[in-house]
């Protein structure tokens, strides 16, 4: 039984499978090797999944959702009309379309997986990520941090000895940037950092705020459906700005006619905040790496659809005084990475054994009582950020008060000196004897591992008593009764068979482009949805397919056409 590598991206997903000696990425049932991450159910509980449910961002968006991967570990809870969502079963919903075009390409059942993960994905985030595939009925048998997939599938594992690689991945909503090195067999990730909430969207978001700005309007000022269709237009002036230095639209919002235009210069200059929140993680990662000179970094690997942006290219450029590497296709080398991480993990004997190390992202640790001010505690790191995994580390504490009869430790994980701007893990209780401030000497020990687990042993000498947890962040995990409501609820809705996709997607794309029309176009539109909602209930297979063709040609004239000038 094959293991499938998935890459499940905040804008777009992929997954892959090793075969005859290579990674192949499965194409879903349009023919497409992405996946758009975007969900759709209606009222009646029909799912969309896709490129159709992408179309309902413009037909259906109180319907529909997207950019949910940012919302995962969470407790946000998601509206598709009547229904509520968490980020975690729109995941499954997305995973399980992906293992059904797996298990059609493979014709056998597929339940096992090596899933990608953003490299500064916190502890609670992994175990959600791990819960969602659980739910599509997937068993993960490793996450594999994004970066470190994008460098299997740039072949680093085959590299001459003794290289450096900085690899950044900017994509739809995260950005990691990590530092690797790879000898004798072995590919060791030196630091990783990043930002959760930094990506493509982010660059979007300043196209859509500027044109609100100069067309004098607000948000609240246009209907779901404008303001949906505002940004996709925004979206398409974006990438048309990674091939040209000007690009510029006309659209109907709510009745009325808008003209847009965005020069490369400009359009640098109104992202300025968030090119410098891009060098922040870089920088960081060169000082934890304690690399003395750039010059011994090899080479600097790009992925992500969003590393298309000339602008971010300016900015590495400069700051890194190099040209980044762009040699593979950024949308899709970490679904490949992932598919080659999935033969290794099934000893394909084609693959020569690569050992892969990992780093904590993230510092852990526990509360202390301060010595200047006693009424108050702070985060005391007992492993560090980018420590080599697995590791295990001790310190001593000892009471803070006379009589105190027990200390509880509470488990913290981020970078802050202040406990609340940190992820609380657990806690651990535990007794001591009685005796003055000082006088009780306890051992704290934190053993951590790659998978995430995280084990705290707490030693009294006084009493040779040992207490110790294992926590595995059951604060982003399903209870039982959780996960069986989850499993019930998903099985409600109704999911279209693969052989119908294509004709509700081309419907789908016909109304977007119907409801974005001048009344001139609308009237052509409109035949034509009427025309191929009536060949699918003829059921003609011919005609369907002749028609579909021509339908195809006018979706990308139109989108051509009637986006750009």
């Amino acid at each position: 039984m094959p293991i499938v590598g998935i890459d499940l991206g905040t804008t777009n997903s992929a997954i892959s499978v090793w075969e005859h000696g290579e990674v192949k990425l499965i194409k879903n049932a349009l023919g497409d090797e992405l996946t758009p991450s975007v969900v759709n159910v209606d009222d009646a509980g029909n799912i969309l999944i896709g490129k159709a449910a992408k179309q309902r961002l413009i037909t259906a968006p109180h319907h529909t959702t997207e950019q949910f991967k940012r919302f995962i570990g969470t407790d946000k809870v998601i509206l598709l009309g009547k229904r509520s969502f968490s980020a975690i079963e729109l995941s499954s919903m997305l995973l399980k379309s992906l293992k059904s075009d797996a298990e059609a390409y493979l014709n056998e059942t597929v339940n096992r997986a090596i899933v990608s993960v953003p490299a500064y994905f916190n502890d609670i985030q992994r175990q959600a990520t791990k819960m969602a595939a659980e739910l599509a009925g997937l068993t993960v048998e490793k996450l594999i941090n994004e970066p470190t997939a994008a460098a299997l599938c740039y072949g680093v594992h085959e590299s001459p000895d003794d290289q450096t690689y900085l690899i950044l991945d900017l994509g739809g909503g995260t950005f990691d940037v990590t530092l690797l090195e790879y000898f004798d067999g072995v590919m060791e990730v030196h630091a990783s950092s990043g930002d959760n909430f930094l990506g493509g969207m982010d660059f979007l978001d300043v196209i859509v705020s500027d044109f609100l700005i100069q067309h004098k309007l607000t948000k609240s000022q246009l209907s779901a459906d404008a303001l949906s269709s505002l940004h996709q237009y925004c979206e398409q002036l974006k990438i048309k700005l990674s091939q040209e230095k000007q690009a510029s639209f006309t659209l109907i919002l709510d009745g009325n006619s808008y003209s847009y235009s965005l020069n490369e210069v400009d359009f640098e200059t109104k992202c300025s905040s968030i090119l410098k929140r891009i060098v922040l993680p870089i920088e960081r990662v060169i000082n934890d790496s304690r690399i003395s000179q750039l010059s011994e970094i090899n080479d600097v690997i790009l992925v992500g659809g969003a590393t298309r942006m000339p602008i971010f290219h300016k900015t590495i450029s400069k700051l890194l005084g190099r040209i980044p590497s762009y040699r593979l296709n950024p949308d899709i080398v970490v679904a490949k990475g992932a598919g080659i991480q999935a033969a290794l993990a099934a000893d394909d004997q084609a693959l020569e054994d690569v050992v892969l190390t990992d780093v904590s992202p993230f510092s852990l640790g526990v509360n202390v009582r301060s010595l200047e001010s006693p009424d108050r505690s702070f985060f005391d790191p007992i492993i560090s950020r980018n420590t080599l995994l697995p590791v295990s580390v001790s310190r001593l504490y000892v009471n803070a008060a006379d009589g105190q009869e027990e200390i509880c430790f509470k488990v913290y994980q981020g970078e802050s000196k202040f406990l609340e701007n940190n992820l609380h893990l657990g806690d651990v209780l535990v007794d001591i004897p009685k005796s003055k401030a000082g006088e009780t000497c306890v051992e704290v020990r934190f053993s951590y591992d790659t998978n995430g687990l995280l084990e705290v042993d707490v030693y009294i000498d006084a009493t040779k008593q040992k207490r110790s947890a294992l926590f595995e962040q059951s604060s982003g995990k399903l209870s039982d009764a959780d996960k069986a409501s989850a499993l019930a609820k998903l099985a409600e809705l109704k999911v279209h068979p693969r052989t119908v996709l294509q004709n509700i997607t081309l419907l789908e794309s016909l109304d977007r482009i119907y409801i974005q029309s001048t009344d001139i176009d609308k009237q052509f539109v409109s035949s034509l949805i009427e025309k191929f909602s009536s060949l699918i209930e003829s059921q003609n297979v011919q005609e369907i397919k002749r028609f579909s063709s021509y339908l195809k040609d006018v979706i990308e004239e139109y989108d051509i056409r009637g986006i750009f000038q």
